[in-house]
């Protein structure tokens, strides 16, 4: 088991150097004031509103949280111990939401059912350590509260898509190797109002890195279909960590 003061010591220099805070935050500000990152998104003008997102296949009916969440513009919680199946679910969730139809708070409520606490810690310190991780999701990895109103101002959503191969890694000080680090291209479509009838879309493509535990560790959402053993998260990174 890791101590607290390990937690807060480590930066994962291990796996990646220090973490820089950027990553999905710096390219969806980017893509919604200015887009001056790289690659320039090519937008396009289109009459109607299509789908917000599509939810990931894992292989049956009923095999996901709450699958009624992507009324919600959110990416439903897949059930499964397939950690590339997850892993990808889990990439696209960190930039997926509709403006429309849910605050930020809300959307991140339903993103905390994901994580699950590092199981490297001892159990006496991983409820800290659980809530440090939200806060970072809300400090340094998703969307800012005031760039997620100015994108609702013009209706706007955001769906994200992994594509690609899923790079994966071992994560330091895991001696169960039920933990992996996943990392993988996320195309990000943003939509919104072209300001009169129609909307306008562009994608942009960025690098993102998750850990996820599937092993015995995991603690399954209440009142849902999930088991221990099933993947959840636990921590997103702010900039992709790279084997």
């Amino acid at each position: 088991m890791m101590s607290a003061r390990a937690n807060r010591a480590r930066a994962w220099a291990i796996v990646g150097g220090s973490v820089l805070l950027i990553g999905i935050v710096a390219v969806v500000v980017s893509a919604i004031t200015g887009r001056t990152g790289t690659p320039d998104p090519t937008p396009s003008s289109t009459a109607g509103r299509g789908p917000t997102t599509t939810a990931p296949a894992t292989g049956g009916v009923g095999e996901f949280v709450d699958a009624n969440v992507v009324k919600k513009g959110w990416v439903p919680e897949p059930i499964t111990t397939d950690a590339d199946t997850y892993i990808r679910a889990a990439l696209a969730a960190a930039s997926t939401f509709d403006s429309t139809l849910s605050t930020r708070d809300e959307w991140l409520s339903n993103l905390d059912t994901w994580l699950t606490p590092d199981t490297r810690y001892d159990e006496s310190e991983r409820a800290a350590d659980l809530q440090s991780v939200k806060v970072e999701l809300r400090q340094a990895v998703v969307i800012p509260q005031d760039q997620w109103d100015s994108l609702a101002q013009e209706n706007g959503r955001v769906a994200a898509k992994a594509s690609g191969d899923i790079a994966r890694q071992s994560v330091p000080a895991d001696q169960t190797g039920d933990m992996t680090i996943g990392t993988a291209d996320v195309v990000l479509t943003t939509t919104s109002s072209d300001g009169s009838s129609g909307e306008l879309s562009y994608d942009e493509t960025i690098r993102v890195s998750v850990q996820v535990l599937c092993g015995a560790g995991s603690i399954p959402t209440p009142n849902s279909a999930q088991q221990t053993g099933d993947c959840k998260i636990v921590r997103y990174f702010t900039e992709p960590l790279e084997p």
